[in-house]
Protein backbone atom coordinates (compact mmCIF):
# COMPACT_ATOMS: atom_id res chain seq x y z
CA UNK A 1 0.00 0.00 0.00
CA UNK A 2 2.72 2.41 1.06
CA UNK A 3 4.00 2.02 -2.57
CA UNK A 4 0.98 2.80 -4.38
CA UNK A 5 0.49 5.98 -1.78
CA UNK A 6 3.47 7.39 -2.75
CA UNK A 7 3.65 6.85 -6.06
CA UNK A 8 -0.19 8.86 -5.97
CA UNK A 9 1.88 11.85 -4.95
CA UNK A 10 4.14 12.25 -8.13
CA UNK A 11 1.45 11.00 -10.73
CA UNK A 12 -1.76 12.66 -9.62
CA UNK A 13 -0.34 15.29 -7.52
CA UNK A 14 -2.45 13.66 -4.46
CA UNK A 15 -2.24 10.38 -2.11
CA UNK A 16 -2.52 9.39 1.49
CA UNK A 17 -1.44 10.66 4.86
CA UNK A 18 -0.91 8.98 8.12
CA UNK A 19 -2.76 10.45 11.02
CA UNK A 20 -0.47 11.12 14.21
CA UNK A 21 -1.76 11.71 17.46
CA UNK A 22 -0.25 14.81 18.44
CA UNK A 23 0.68 13.90 21.98
CA UNK A 24 2.12 10.80 21.83
CA UNK A 25 3.43 10.37 18.03
CA UNK A 26 1.57 7.51 17.58
CA UNK A 27 0.30 6.47 14.21
CA UNK A 28 -3.31 6.36 14.66
CA UNK A 29 -4.96 5.69 11.11
CA UNK A 30 -4.60 7.46 7.52
CA UNK A 31 -6.36 9.92 5.58
CA UNK A 32 -5.90 9.98 1.54
CA UNK A 33 -7.33 11.22 -1.51
CA UNK A 34 -7.19 8.29 -4.23
CA UNK A 35 -6.86 8.16 -7.42
CA UNK A 36 -5.53 5.98 -10.21
CA UNK A 37 -7.19 2.95 -12.36
CA UNK A 38 -9.31 1.69 -9.66
CA UNK A 39 -10.84 4.91 -9.22
CA UNK A 40 -13.33 6.75 -11.70
CA UNK A 41 -13.30 9.60 -9.62
CA UNK A 42 -10.30 11.17 -6.96
CA UNK A 43 -11.62 9.60 -3.66
CA UNK A 44 -11.71 11.08 -0.48
CA UNK A 45 -10.86 8.06 1.88
CA UNK A 46 -9.93 7.26 5.72
CA UNK A 47 -8.83 4.65 8.20
CA UNK A 48 -8.56 4.90 11.75
CA UNK A 49 -6.96 1.59 14.35
CA UNK A 50 -9.81 0.74 16.74
CA UNK A 51 -8.53 2.43 19.62
CA UNK A 52 -8.58 5.98 18.15
CA UNK A 53 -11.62 5.97 17.04
CA UNK A 54 -14.63 8.37 18.48
CA UNK A 55 -12.49 11.06 19.37
CA UNK A 56 -12.66 13.27 16.22
CA UNK A 57 -9.54 12.16 14.56
CA UNK A 58 -11.19 11.00 11.16
CA UNK A 59 -13.61 14.07 11.47
CA UNK A 60 -10.50 16.55 11.87
CA UNK A 61 -8.21 15.11 8.97
CA UNK A 62 -11.01 14.10 6.39
CA UNK A 63 -11.59 18.26 6.69
CA UNK A 64 -8.15 19.70 6.26
CA UNK A 65 -7.50 16.91 3.11
CA UNK A 66 -10.60 17.69 1.74
CA UNK A 67 -10.20 21.73 2.03
CA UNK A 68 -6.33 21.27 0.57
CA UNK A 69 -7.67 19.18 -2.51
CA UNK A 70 -10.45 21.64 -2.81
CA UNK A 71 -8.49 25.16 -2.51
CA UNK A 72 -5.56 24.09 -3.16
CA UNK A 73 -5.14 21.36 -5.83
CA UNK A 74 -8.17 22.54 -7.49
CA UNK A 75 -10.13 19.35 -7.45
CA UNK A 76 -13.78 20.19 -8.70
CA UNK A 77 -15.48 17.60 -6.58
CA UNK A 78 -14.92 14.76 -4.40
CA UNK A 79 -16.54 11.04 -4.01
CA UNK A 80 -16.19 8.38 -0.79
CA UNK A 81 -17.33 5.22 -1.63
CA UNK A 82 -18.67 3.55 1.34
CA UNK A 83 -19.44 -0.38 1.86
CA UNK A 84 -23.39 -0.16 2.85
CA UNK A 85 -22.59 -2.18 5.78
CA UNK A 86 -20.06 0.25 7.39
CA UNK A 87 -23.10 2.68 8.82
CA UNK A 88 -20.10 4.97 10.66
CA UNK A 89 -18.66 5.55 7.44
CA UNK A 90 -21.87 6.70 6.09
CA UNK A 91 -22.28 8.98 8.70
CA UNK A 92 -18.79 10.82 8.59
CA UNK A 93 -19.43 11.12 5.29
CA UNK A 94 -22.65 12.98 5.67
CA UNK A 95 -21.41 14.58 8.55
CA UNK A 96 -18.62 16.17 6.16
CA UNK A 97 -21.57 17.59 4.21
CA UNK A 98 -21.80 14.90 1.59
CA UNK A 99 -24.22 13.86 -0.48
CA UNK A 100 -25.34 10.48 -1.97
CA UNK A 101 -25.10 10.21 -5.49
CA UNK A 102 -26.59 7.57 -6.87
CA UNK A 103 -26.14 7.75 -10.62
CA UNK A 104 -21.71 8.00 -10.42
CA UNK A 105 -19.72 4.96 -11.44
CA UNK A 106 -17.87 3.22 -8.62
CA UNK A 107 -15.39 0.52 -8.31
CA UNK A 108 -17.90 -1.75 -7.02
CA UNK A 109 -21.23 -1.62 -7.99
CA UNK A 110 -22.79 -2.26 -4.55
CA UNK A 111 -21.02 0.41 -2.96
CA UNK A 112 -22.58 3.89 -1.52
CA UNK A 113 -20.83 7.00 -3.71
CA UNK A 114 -21.01 10.10 -1.59
CA UNK A 115 -20.29 13.23 -3.19
CA UNK A 116 -18.22 16.32 -1.69
CA UNK A 117 -18.19 19.47 -3.63
CA UNK A 118 -16.05 22.61 -3.47
CA UNK A 119 -16.92 25.79 -2.44
CA UNK A 120 -15.39 28.13 -4.69
CA UNK A 121 -15.72 28.95 -8.37
CA UNK A 122 -12.37 29.09 -10.27
CA UNK A 123 -10.61 26.80 -12.64
CA UNK A 124 -10.59 22.94 -11.75
CA UNK A 125 -8.90 19.91 -13.80
CA UNK A 126 -9.64 17.00 -15.23
CA UNK A 127 -7.72 14.25 -13.36
CA UNK A 128 -5.38 14.20 -16.44
CA UNK A 129 -4.32 18.28 -15.65
CA UNK A 130 -6.82 19.98 -18.89
CA UNK A 131 -8.82 22.67 -17.13
CA UNK A 132 -12.41 22.04 -17.27
CA UNK A 133 -15.36 24.58 -16.18
CA UNK A 134 -16.51 25.08 -13.03
CA UNK A 135 -20.04 22.56 -12.14
CA UNK A 136 -20.32 23.63 -8.58
CA UNK A 137 -22.62 21.89 -6.44
CA UNK A 138 -23.76 23.16 -2.57
CA UNK A 139 -21.86 24.56 -0.38
CA UNK A 140 -19.48 22.85 2.32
Amino acid sequence: MFCSDHAQWSLFGCGALMIEHSASGECIGRVGINSGPLFPEFELGWLLYPEAEGHGFAYEAATALRAWSLDVRQLETLVSYVDPKNVRSAKWAERLGATLDASAKRPDRSDLLYRHFGKRPGPHFHRDGREQPSRLGPEI
